[in-house]
């Protein structure tokens, strides 16, 4: 991105937008042709040039508008204020059901297909999704050790494994195979295990039993 260029927004910019989205997600960038985008937008190669004078600055554009719409906020269930047996579940489901997804396998192909290509938007990927999910569960687990229900030490390294867990061999296998091979009930067990395997390491015994939770609680998340 060595020259920037400027982008015309007018009436038809959403439209193009679109089309250059639906076309670069299935081909990615080298495969996708201003053909292909002009004939999926519905408008004239004039028209889509008059808003974008090159592939390459389309591509970035595109690129960014995903960013803000992939981006995980769990900011609504991290604000909860309930126990952690309760809000955990929730988190973890969040977090995996979105890297099964179409959209997210998408997003995460062509992304790394194209890294090499485009280094600075890897960085806004990495920056504007896995690593706001990362910054806004550390605040959560900040506020849960402050509430005695969590033991941990290393919030980041806490964060990290908590996204690791929720996409145990589901992520591989939807990126693969794609996110048809991902069935219901292997979700359900990966997000129980999870929840189980993160409890067990970072649950403070009896932190929940003043809400009535406890131990049966996360027993009763996980089984």
């Amino acid at each position: 991105m060595s020259r920037v260029l400027p982008i015309t927004r007018g009436r038809k910019f959403a439209q193009v937008l679109e089309g250059a989205r639906k076309v670069f997600l299935r081909d990615g960038f080298e495969g996708a042709s201003v053909d292909d985008i002009a004939r999926e937008a519905a408008v004239s190669k004039a028209t889509l040039y008059s808003y974008f004078p090159d592939k390459r600055l389309m591509f970035i554009e595109v690129f960014r508008a995903e960013l803000t719409r992939e981006t995980a906020d769990a900011s609504a269930l991290i604000d909860v204020d309930l126990p952690i047996e309760q809000v955990l579940p929730f988190i973890v489901q969040m977090i995996s059901a979105y890297m099964v997804s179409e959209f997210g396998v998408r997003v995460f192909r062509v992304s790394v297909g194209e890294s090499e290509r485009f280094p600075s938007l890897a960085r806004e990927y990495y920056e504007a999704g896995p690593g706001q999910l990362r910054s806004q569960l550390i605040r959560y687990f900040q506020r849960c050790v402050e509430r005695g229900e969590l033991a941990v030490n290393d919030f980041e390294l806490a964060a990290d494994q908590l996204i690791e867990l929720s996409s145990t061999s589901i992520h591989d296998r939807a990126v693969f195979l794609g996110p048809d091979s991902i069935d219901k009930e292997l979700l359900r067990r990966i997000n129980r295990g999870a929840v189980r395997m993160f409890l067990a390491c970072y649950g403070v015994a009896g932190a929940s039993a003043a809400a009535g939770s406890g131990a049966g609680s996360t027993r009763a998340v996980a089984e």
